[in-house]
């Protein structure tokens, strides 16, 4: 089968939310649905920055691949990030070593280097013209926060043989003294969706088929394995990748492991140079990261962006807030920001040990998923670019078992009890009243719990003031679901399926969409 003829329409890709990131400015192209069975080497079903790093790096070694995605092509939690490229982890590497060991601290740090080199090395060779520059990494503690975090950080790094210096400051404005800081030389940025751009382009050049809006509802390991779209359209393959940021095939094992953050961000013009380029990470809890974006309208100004406020998805209803918070930590440190010109929101998987699953689906021979991107979600969405095709092609790769899916870290049981707790205990929900009693109380693009006897009803009144209403128990594994009224959706706090107002399925562990009342 050859790939349908593009639409030559663009589109702007949001399947995602309310908001719309600084990246989605970019258009991509439309691609048609699957409408008819089809055979492959390699079903991938997901189309963010895994789903795409994998099938270039089959395609350009002769297997066929075929790609779908629920939504438009890059229009989910790709599109949402800030676009760091680092090998320096949100969790800090004398943490890894705990954890893991030297060793696997070592291969960590090894593997996510590796997918900033592989980044550059696929720019320079399809020619992707996407803004990737190398800048310096700059990690540093609040002036009244000890500093023995960054001692300790400094000697597990040297240790594991990778570069790192002491500094007396971060590189900005006297409006903004850091005090003492780690530097990292040789990190990397880009412009995620000009470089999936490129990736869509080299994909169909090496004879990858892509398909959009096509939503998957069915997996069957096997040989071939099955994937089944609600459209009856069936894919035969000898492999599949779930690149869904979070697995939708799996529905218990991995989501007891991982727990589902969401995260802000706020990007302003500011005249150029006024912030020397690089990444910059603090340590609090949340903690806040910065870097800055080329401008394409206007030669004179950059993008400063700057993220942070995370809290569990679901159990944190203060959006306004946490948009506040940001821009007051922002315009305290730079004063040469004049307005806010875009407010985001993006979604992360927490695993329980630091670091991403990757490999094969426990229990499964033939399919493989990647998640818990823990914020590093472009360094981590190319690792498994590189693994899960070497895992597939044979091919022997060092940091298999450090991925590996079905893993058990024993230092971190406390943790998994934890955070499974704090699941359970959002059940709470479903014993609790509705907001409101009265419907006519609702504005447009808004929605509301109500308590229908036993029931909960998820009410949405749409911008046409239609009435939406659906179970407001989330069909994963039953959380009681919370009105986001950022990004216009039903979050469930107990492992972040999210939903449109309508009750559309947008972010899984849940694969299907909300019951309709």
């Amino acid at each position: 089968m050859t790939q349908p003829k593009l639409n030559n329409k663009m589109t702007i890709s949001n399947n995602s939310g309310y908001t719309q990131s600084l990246w989605m400015e970019i258009p991509l192209p439309e691609f048609p649905p699957l409408e008819s069975n089809l055979e492959t080497d390699v079903c991938i079903v997901g189309g963010g920055i895994v789903g795409l790093t994998c099938a270039y790096t089959l395609a350009k070694q002769g297997k066929s691949v075929v790609v779908l995605d629920q939504g438009a092509i890059a229009g989910g939690q790709t599109a949402r990030t800030t676009a760091h490229l680092t090998w320096v982890l949100d969790d800090r590497y004398y943490e890894l070593e705990k954890i893991f060991g030297e060793e696997e601290a070592r291969l960590a740090a090894e593997s996510h280097s590796t997918s900033i080199n592989y980044i550059e090395q696929i720019v320079q060779e399809e020619k992707i013209d996407c803004d990737f520059e190398r800048v310096d990494g700059y990690l540093f503690v609040p002036p009244e926060d000890s500093k023995k975090i960054l001692e300790k950080e400094f000697a597990a790094i040297k240790k594991i043989g990778m570069e790192v210096h002491k500094e007396p400051r971060a590189p900005f404005s006297s409006t903004f003294d850091t005090g003492p800081c780690l530097r990292f030389p040789r990190q990397a940025q880009f412009h995620i969706l000009k470089y999936l751009q490129g990736l869509i382009k080299a994909i169909l050049k090496y004879n990858g088929k892509i398909f959009s809006h096509s939503h998957v509802n069915h997996f069957e390991d096997g040989s071939p394995c099955t994937v089944k779209t609600t459209t009856g359209a069936i894919v035969l393959s000898k492999s599949v990748i779930v690149a869904t940021c979070t697995p939708v095939n799996n529905r218990f094992i991995i989501h007891t492991k991982q727990s589902a953050y969401r995260t802000y961000v706020i990007a302003s013009k500011i005249p150029k140079s006024s912030v020397p380029k690089g990444l910059y990470w603090d340590t609090p809890d949340p903690y806040h990261y910065i870097r800055i974006q080329q401008n394409d309208q206007d030669s004179n100004t950059e993008w400063l962006i700057i993220g942070g406020e995370d809290h569990k998805t679901g159990q944190d209803q203060a959006i306004d807030e946490k948009y506040k918070l940001l821009e007051e930590w922002a315009r305290l440190r730079f004063p040469m920001i004049e307005k806010i010109d875009y407010r985001w929101s993006g979604q992360v998987f927490e695993p329980v040990d630091a670091l991403a699953f990757i490999g094969h689906n426990p229990g499964d021979k033939n399919i493989y998923i990647a998640t818990g991107d823990s914020g590093n979600g472009m360094t981590h969405g190319t690792i498994a670019g590189i693994l899960i095709p070497d895992l597939i092609l044979g091919k022997k790769n060092p940091w298999k078992a450090l991925y590996e899916p079905s893993r058990k870290t024993l230092s971190t049981a406390a943790e998994y009890f934890h955070e499974n707790i704090n699941a359970l205990e959002q059940l709470k929900d479903w014993f609790t009243p509705g907001e409101i009693d009265k419907i006519d109380a609702l504005a447009p693009n808004e929605g509301i719990i109500l308590r229908e006897g036993v029931k909960k009803i998820a009410v949405y009144k749409d911008s046409e003031n239609k009435i939406h209403l659906n179970s407001a128990f989330c069909p994963h594994l039953g959380g009681c679901l919370r009105w986001n009224h950022g990004e216009k959706s039903w979050d469930c706090p107990l492992h972040g399926s999210r939903f449109d107002g309508c009750g559309h399925v947008i972010t899984g562990p849940a694969i299907s969409d909300l019951y309709s009342k």
